[in-house]
């Protein structure tokens, strides 16, 4: 039986790109829009992650601090399988370390756009920029001001990468006071956000900070009207509980939520919880949601530690031709998950992906990509 949650040793982030032409080092810096320059009246808004893409980010990094040598190449591979997959469908930019530039042309499918950046870890979905658009197309990102998940790893570089990726983008940044990462939002893109407490209410990232707080910044920047808080659960991972390892929107008004089979398992109760809370929420309409329950994994492939393997379902990258879902060598479960969301997402095509080596430092899919809205 699975046991533990999400990230036990990573963190979670995202990445997003286009082109197919490899760039030299990032040097740009993006315009930076201070706080008080952008109000409620402009617009932004984040989109659903299932809205159309301009492109996909990535990161072809893995931290030395917490992968083995040994470990390196075989993270690095589920990498390429996963933008390789991703790159079928829409285009990828993924961020690589100048001195892996030629390793990782030949590994990735030649629709990559490679981009020469240094960087810490692998995590685009935390260190890169969360992008937001408003209604006549304008688009920026916001800067969350990574901290190495409450200063729990090394992110000197990984700490730059939202300017890298919004300089690449060509787009201006928002800034913010606010500390998180982009696996702690979840947004139906209609103004309503799923946040976990222990994330973002925690005194590693926002000392001093209310709900009442967080909810007025995220409507500011992302056009959120209405937060749904989990409590999540602190020091258990290196996230303290990322939203996207329990809950995300498949569209407004549809959830779909992790539930942890092992009772040994301190998820087991958390992930109860959160389906409690979620069946009695309503979205910023004051709509009920619809909760489409998705069980993790009973065993996973031989050799992996279950105590570090985030293993569940929830942590897939929708796009709007295919959903990215990973499989565990579980052979009933991983048939049942990819059954339901083929079911959620009619038309699109659901493709699984052997993610192992990310799963084992506590990661997922959605953890290694960040998406660009069109």
């Amino acid at each position: 039986m699975v046991g533990g949650s999400a990230l036990a040793m990573g963190g979670m982030l995202a990445a997003c790109g286009g082109g197919a032409a490899e760039a030299g080092p990032v040097t740009p810096t993006p315009p930076s829009i201070s706080g008080g320059g952008v109000n409620q009246a402009d617009g932004w808004r984040m989109p659903d992650e299932a809205e159309a893409h301009k492109a996909t980010w990535m990161a072809y990094g893995a931290s030395s601090a917490v992968w083995t040598r040994a470990q390196v190449p075989q993270v690095q591979l589920a990498l390429v399988r996963i933008a390789n997959a991703i790159a079928a469908y829409e285009p990828v930019n993924m961020l690589v370390r100048p001195a892996e530039l030629a390793s990782a042309r030949q590994l990735l499918d030649a629709r990559v756009n490679l981009i020469a950046a240094e960087m810490d870890d692998l995590w685009m979905r935390d260190t890169g920029p969360v992008f937001v658009r408003k209604p006549n197309g304008e688009r920026a990102g916001v800067k969350f001001n990574f901290n190495g998940w409450g200063n729990k790893q090394q992110f000197g570089k990984d700490g730059q990468v939202a300017d890298m990726v919004a300089a690449q983008a060509r787009v201006p940044l928002l800034a913010t006071r606010l500390v998180l990462e982009g696996g702690a939002l979840e947004v139906d893109g209609k103004g309503t956000a799923i946040i976990t407490e222990s994330c973002v209410l925690n005194n590693n990232r926002n000392p001093g900070w209310s709900k009442a707080d967080c909810e007025a910044e995220l409507q500011r920047l992302l056009g959120i009207r209405k937060v749904i808080w989990l409590p999540g659960i602190k020091n258990k991972d290196i996230t303290d509980a990322h939203t996207d390892f329990y809950a995300r929107f498949v569209r407004p008004g549809v959830v779909v939520a992790h539930r942890e089979m092992d009772t040994e398992s301190y998820d087991y109760a958390v992930t109860r919880r959160h389906l409690e809370i979620l069946r009695g929420a309503t979205d910023a309409d004051n709509q009920p949601l619809q909760i489409v329950v998705i069980d993790g994994p009973e065993k996973i492939r031989p050799g992996n530690n279950p105590n570090t393997f985030a293993a569940g379902y929830i942590n897939y990258y929708a796009t709007s031709s295919a959903i990215f879902l990973p499989e565990f060598g579980d052979a009933q479960a991983d048939a049942s998950a990819r059954a339901q969301y083929a079911q959620l997402y009619p038309g699109r095509a659901v493709v699984q992906i052997n993610i192992d080596p990310i799963a084992a430092g506590g990661g997922g899919i959605h953890c290694t990509t960040q998406q660009e809205p069109a």
